[in-house]
Parts: C-alpha cells; sequence; structure tokens
C-alpha cells in the first residue's frame, strides 16, 4: 500500500461509519493548496510549501486537524491572521452526521473554503444538488478548480454567504462552515419546512458549540450539541488585537479582589459557554509569565474592543484572593462573575441544556425550554 493510500485509510478509519465511503472517495489533498501555514515554535504561522516538503505536506493534509490556507484575507498586511482554514476532518463528518443527508436533499453550503466540504456532501447527496457560497473571490476561484478536477462539479457561487443563495432556494439543508453568533434569517427562509440548519455557533468569550435547528413555516428551533470552532463569517469576526494595543498604563483603573479562580470560567467547556452567551462582546487572553505554559503565575485579561474597557485577573499560587483591574464603561470581571454565578445558581447546566430560536423577529437563546429565555444581560450594571 503506497502511504498516500495509508494515509487516506488511516482517515477514513477514524470517521462514523456511515461516512468512512465518502471519506475514502473524496481524498484531502485534493483540495489543500500547494502552500499551507504551521505554527512555529513561537506560535506564529509560517509556511509550509508542497515544493519544498512534499512529504511533510502531505502528512499535514491526512492529520486530524485543521489546516490553515489563508491568511490575513489574501492580502500581504504581513499581521499573520489566519482567515481560512480546512477544517478537523473528525469535526466535519461530525457536523455531516447532524445534517441527517440522503441522496437527492439539497444543500446549501456557507463557506466553501477549500471546496472539501462540499465534495463530501455532493458524495451523499448528489453534485448536482449541492450550491456552496464563498465571499473571498480567491478562495471560490480555487476551490471551483479543485471541485471541478476531483469530479464533484457543485456550483460554486462568490458572494455573502450570510444572505444565503435565493435562485436556488428553497433548501433541504442548510450547513455553515463557518461560526455566527446571530443566526442570519436569510438561511431559516430560505430553507424548507422540515429543512434542517447545522451551524457552528461561537461567542467572542467561547470557540463555538454545533447548533442543530429544525425549520417550521419560517422559524427554526434547537439546540447545541458537540464542539465546534470554527472561522467567523467576516460580518460577524471579533475585533483583531493585542493585549498590549488594548491594555494600557495609562488608563485609569479601578482595583478590588476576588476569591474566584479563573480554572472553571475561563477553562471548563460548558461554564465558559454560558458565560460567553450572558457577557456579550467579551474577548479573553491568558498571557503566562515570560510566555511559559507551565507557570502557575498569569494573567487574565477580559477585553471588549467595542467600548476599549478591560478587566485583568491575576492569579499567582497560594494566594486566597487574587487582585482584578478594570477599566472602561463595562466592569467586564464583574459581568463575568455575575454570570458564572448565575450558572452555578441554576444547576452548572451542561451547553446541550441550551438552545435557540430564531424568528423573522431575531433570536433568542433559552435553557431547557424555548420559553425560558436568557435574560438579556446578567452582568453587573455598567458603571
Amino acid at each position: 500500500m503506497s502511504d498516500l493510500h495509508l494515509l487516506l485509510s488511516r482517515l477514513a478509519d477514524q470517521m462514523p461509519s456511515a461516512w468512512r465511503d465518502s471519506f475514502l472517495q473524496v481524498p484531502r489533498h485534493h483540495f489543500i493548496p500547494d502552500t499551507i501555514w504551521v505554527r512555529n515554535a513561537d506560535g506564529r504561522p509560517e509556511p509550509l510549501r508542497r515544493d519544498d516538503d512534499p512529504t511533510a505536506w502531505l502528512h499535514a493534509c491526512y492529520t486530524d486537524a485543521p489546516i490553515a490556507v489563508q491568511l490575513d484575507d489574501g492580502e500581504a498586511s504581513g499581521r499573520g491572521y489566519v482567515s481560512s482554514t480546512a477544517s478537523m476532518p473528525t469535526v466535519v463528518a461530525m457536523m455531516l452526521e447532524t445534517a441527517d443527508l440522503s441522496p437527492g436533499l439539497s444543500v446549501l453550503e456557507i463557506g466553501t473554503g477549500s471546496g472539501y466540504n462540499a465534495a463530501l456532501l455532493a458524495s451523499v447527496v448528489g453534485a448536482q444538488n449541492v450550491t456552496t457560497v464563498e465571499i473571498d473571490t480567491q478562495l471560490a476561484e480555487r476551490a471551483t478548480v479543485a471541485l471541478q478536477q476531483a469530479g464533484w462539479p457543485v456550483e460554486v457561487v462568490t458572494a455573502d454567504g450570510e444572505k444565503g443563495h435565493p435562485p436556488r432556494a428553497p433548501f433541504d439543508r442548510v450547513m455553515a462552515t463557518a461560526a455566527v453568533n446571530t443566526i442570519p434569517y436569510a438561511w431559516v427562509e430560505q430553507a424548507r419546512s422540515g429543512g434542517v440548519l447545522v451551524v457552528p455557533f461561537g461567542t467572542a468569550f467561547h470557540s463555538g458549540a454545533l447548533l442543530r435547528l429544525l425549520v417550521d413555516r419560517g422559524e427554526a428551533v434547537g439546540r447545541f450539541g458537540g464542539d465546534a470552532a470554527f472561522m467567523w463569517t467576516r460580518a460577524q469576526r471579533p475585533a483583531h488585537g493585542s493585549v498590549e494595543e488594548r491594555v494600557r498604563a495609562e488608563h485609569e483603573v479601578s482595583e478590588a479582589t476576588t476569591s474566584l479562580h479563573p480554572y472553571e470560567p475561563v477553562g471548563d467547556f460548558d461554564a465558559s459557554f454560558a458565560i460567553g452567551l450572558c457577557v456579550p462582546g467579551m474577548l479573553s487572553t491568558l498571557v503566562y509569565d515570560h510566555d511559559d505554559p507551565t507557570s502557575e503565575r498569569y494573567t487574565v485579561y477580559l477585553m471588549d474592543p467595542n467600548s476599549q474597557s478591560w478587566a485583568s485577573w491575576r492569579v499567582e499560587p497560594g494566594r486566597a484572593e487574587y487582585p482584578v483591574r478594570q477599566h472602561g464603561s463595562r466592569r467586564l470581571f464583574a459581568e463575568l462573575e455575575s454570570a458564572y454565578r448565575w450558572w452555578v445558581m441554576v444547576g452548572r447546566p451542561p451547553h446541550t441544556r441550551f438552545g435557540v430560536t430564531v424568528t423573522p423577529h431575531g433570536q433568542r437563546v433559552w435553557l431547557d425550554d424555548p420559553e425560558n429565555t436568557l435574560p438579556p444581560r446578567l452582568g453587573a450594571p455598567q458603571a
């Protein structure tokens, strides 16, 4: 068995049995560009070129991990932000299973990216039944070529995916491969009654969970389930920026202490998911002393770029109280603490107990029952 066939088989063996044949039929490397980016020792992306190291490039294609295929929206800004990835194959398989696909169903994919997911969709429903929308012209053109050459000639539309694609609506399934915090109503509107939306849902604070929505007469209701961290749609992407850019020595601050350790509010998947739902627009960054991830001394920064508010939460071993500093119109730590206390008070619910209802008038997030809507803001009043 050749190295390629061995790698392909090993990847397919990690997939659910119902999808193993599709992953064998759709070799991932056909959709990966010749230059990808991997993290170096400093955590910065550096290029890995197929011509320079074909073996390393091929192994990267068949590792169960996301692959960075574009930086900085394809512009030569030099900032080095990953703007498009080929998603982690096991996460792709989880989403495909959640969509409950069968031959002949019409599917709208939001976020073509490399084209790999569109080809997997086509392997089940048929290429003629897949429409995929990509906002980035370079990515759309490259994916179109890859899909054609690989034998999966799905329709690739260069447009804003948040608007869907009305000419081919209604769809039986709408699958987003880019995260959102607000579900575009166009996706609901363009789905048939009985149709399904599968969407990675994120917050500024939490990487994201998979949301499955069932459409009924212009409304969509569903619950969260599964870890699904994806790149954001461009319209909903949280602002880039470093701690150094946002936390300035000249800022006026208020100081306090807390007995709350960040282990659960920041590190626990379900706790941080709930906090992200309750405290909008809040980013978090953990900075270790001396950039040493084994250090027990670190600072958690909470930041809201829109209001230019921030908080720092300093942790050192042996302390019972941790110093907190806050700046700006929002008291971000107070909001986080209030949301965390609420999550504990209602029984530490896992993310699977939360859900979303989308109507023409907006969306509501709820706990356990669609009538049990979360309060619009659980954080402390703004100063």
